[in-house]
């Protein structure tokens, strides 16, 4: 029997941890009780650094950083995971979990074992590499804040025709989820607006060919974005009108990224 190679032996215990975490705080829901925070956010933190270093032997090369399609949405995961594991020791955001680490499984075992398109080398300037961590946070913030409003969603629902679930009883109230929904926004918002600066300091031309979809598209997602907090600050937009935006602003901003690069790596091959 051969021996497991180091980044496919942490990529299972990475799997196996983010469905074993799923599966008991699923069935801890289902009962209408609330999972073990400690042994929780334990099963996840194990996690998290099996998934990191599966992922660091992936995306270092003996060139450079490869950073093709499907390291950075295992990238853009483990550090969502790991922001939200953070939050969860001051705010109340273990229930994100149930979301994450399905999404942290599946992104891991992708990167693992499936065929990697036209692998980008990535310049590791100060400059350049300041400018991918600012992406790499604002996405995983907005990511944090699309769960945070599809469970805010879900919420109102069944809050509205009166058959909340296990899962629902053990969120905290509405205005609290609402108003974690927009602390979210506000760091993404931020975040995004510092990667922009950044990208405009130190990447050489933001409107080559290659970069000219995901620039205009990002910043669309920024216009969108500094919309919904006007709006939310100006006019109290809330409830469903807010989570529009927010999933529309998403949609956009992962359109710029991941779809630009679906495209180059996996069907155009540059």
């Amino acid at each position: 029997m051969l021996p497991l190679s180091p980044s496919l032996l942490t990529s299972l215990v990475a799997a196996c941890l983010y469905a074993a975490a799923t599966l008991y705080q699923g069935t801890r829901l289902r009962q209408g009780a609330k999972a073990n925070k400690r042994l929780l956010v334990g099963l996840g933190v194990i996690a998290v650094i099996a998934h990191a270093i599966s992922l660091l032997t992936h995306l270092m090369t003996p060139i450079g950083l490869g950073l093709d399609f499907f390291n950075a949405a295992s990238l853009i995961a483990v550090a969502v995971i790991a922001l939200t594991l953070a939050a969860c020791s001051r705010i109340p955001v273990e229930n994100l979990l149930i979301l994450l680490f399905p999404l942290g499984l599946l992104t891991v075992v992708l990167a693992q074992f499936t065929p990697a398109g036209t692998v980008q080398i990535i310049d590791e300037e100060p400059g350049i590499l300041a400018h991918i961590l600012l992406s790499i946070l604002a996405y995983g913030m907005f990511t944090i804040a699309v769960f945070q409003a599809l469970l805010l969603l879900l919420q109102d629902h069944q809050l509205k025709h009166k058959h909340p679930s296990g899962l629902i009883r053990n969120f905290p109230p509405l205005q609290t989820m609402e108003s974690l929904l927009f602390g979210f926004l506000w760091a993404g918002w931020s975040l995004l607006s510092l990667s922009l600066i950044s990208g405009w300091l130190f990447v050489e031309n933001l409107f080559a060919q290659h970069l000219v979809h995901k620039t205009l598209l990002a910043c669309l997602a920024w216009v969108v974005f500094s919309v919904l907090l006007w709006g939310r600050n100006r006019l109290g937009w809330r409830g469903h009108k807010a989570i529009r935006w927010t999933l529309a602003g998403f949609c956009l901003l992962m359109l710029a990224y991941f779809g630009s690069k679906l495209v180059r790596e996996y069907i155009l091959h540059i």
